[in-house]
Order: C-alpha cells, then sequence, then structure tokens
C-alpha cells in the first residue's frame, strides 16, 4: 500500500513538472544551483531573473514564457557578441566564463532550428514572396521573423538571407 502511494506522488510529481512555465523551471534551477553551490549557473540564472524583473516592472505586465523567451534570446546575443568581442581582445578568461554561462542560458531555449531548415525556409519565403533583390529583404526579415524567433538566431537567418540574393 505505501508503494502504491508513493509512486502516485512521485507521477504526480512529474506530471507537475512537465507543466512548469519558463519561469518556474528557472526558479527551481536557481534553487538547485544554490544547493549544489554551482556559482556560474546561479550567478547567470540570477542574471536572468533580474532580466526579467526589469521587463516587468518597465512594461508593468507580468512576464509569460514569451516574453521570457525573447529576453533569453537577447541575453544568448549579448553573451556571442561579448564572447567575440573578448576574442578580439585576446581575453580567454573572460571568453570561457561567458561560454559558460552561454551555455547555461542556451538550456532554456526551444531546440534551434538546423541551418539545413533554416535555408529550407527562407527559399520557401523568397518563392512565396516572390523577392528578387536586396530591398526587399526587410519584407523577407518581417515575413520570416515570426516563425523563427526563438528558434533560430536571426543574425543566421539574414546570412542565408543574404546568400540566397545575391
Amino acid at each position: 500500500m505505501l508503494i502504491k502511494l508513493t509512486e502516485s506522488l512521485v507521477s504526480q510529481d512529474k506530471d507537475h513538472i512537465a507543466n512548469l512555465s519558463l519561469l518556474d523551471t528557472i526558479n527551481q534551477d536557481l534553487k538547485s544551483a544554490m544547493l549544489s553551490k554551482d556559482i556560474i549557473v546561479r550567478d547567470t540564472i540570477r542574471m536572468l531573473l533580474s532580466d526579467i524583473k526589469n521587463f516587468e516592472i518597465n512594461e508593468r505586465v507580468e512576464a509569460n514564457d514569451t516574453n521570457i523567451s525573447n529576453l533569453i534570446n537577447k541575453n544568448v546575443k549579448q553573451r556571442r557578441d561579448s564572447i567575440e568581442q573578448f576574442q578580439k581582445g585576446g581575453r580567454e578568461d573572460l571568453v570561457n566564463r561567458e561560454q559558460e554561462q552561454l551555455e547555461v542560458i542556451l538550456k532554456y531555449l526551444p531546440t534551434q532550428l538546423a541551418d539545413d531548415e533554416i535555408k529550407d525556409l527562407v527559399q520557401q519565403a523568397i518563392t512565396e514572396l516572390v523577392v528578387e533583390n536586396m530591398k526587399d529583404m526587410g519584407k523577407l526579415m518581417g515575413f520570416l521573423k515570426p516563425k523563427l524567433e526563438g528558434k533560430a538566431d536571426m543574425s543566421v537567418v539574414s546570412k542565408f538571407i543574404k546568400e540566397q540574393l545575391s
């Protein structure tokens, strides 16, 4: 009887975890990082939560999963830019720290599309919108952004568009 009760509680807990919002998941990971004394994960998640809180204060709304995903994408872009700048400056210590933080943040993004899938979507959009030159790149980006936001790095999408149109 006790075993069945325990199994029931465990399965309920798994269902509960599967239904958590992105913010709840981030908060639980913060608690885990604090308990395991993982400084990099803890500090990175705290920075992310700070950005979420700032968004909520500035916009006067409660952040939903879409808002949080956009903030995560913004953080990913910032980290990648920082890594690039630190590499140019020869600061490997800072490059390593930023890469570790980037790995933590990437955990919260949905799975990213492969380059081939992005190229296919770009080509479909070009055919669908009948785009022939670089003047229509803004129209193409506007068409693709809602479809790819959160699933692909928009700078990569832009690069593929430029390759296709040139």
